[in-house]
């Protein structure tokens, strides 16, 4: 099992590391990209911990649909 665990992980750093070369070749710094995809993470998780609270709920009592709804709604924010 560990083996296959190794394999998966080494694979999938090749696939970053083609991504990485990919945003280079396309003139985007990957990190640059990456903090920008962090930022709208945060403040998407965020918004959905707000709204939990404002309904007087904890994040981890709303079910996936709800969190999802919030996501989305989060996004056009």
């Amino acid at each position: 099992m560990a083996q296959n665990s190794d394999r998966v992980e080494d694979e999938f750093g090749d696939v970053l590391f083609a991504l990485i070369n990919y945003a280079r070749f396309i003139k985007v710094n990957p990190e640059d990209a990456l903090e920008k995809t962090n930022r709208k993470f945060i403040k998407r998780f965020q918004y959905i911990e707000q709204k939990a609270k404002e309904s007087g709920r904890f994040i981890g009592d709303l079910t996936l649909d709800e969190m999802e709804a919030i996501w989305q709604e989060a996004k056009n924010n």
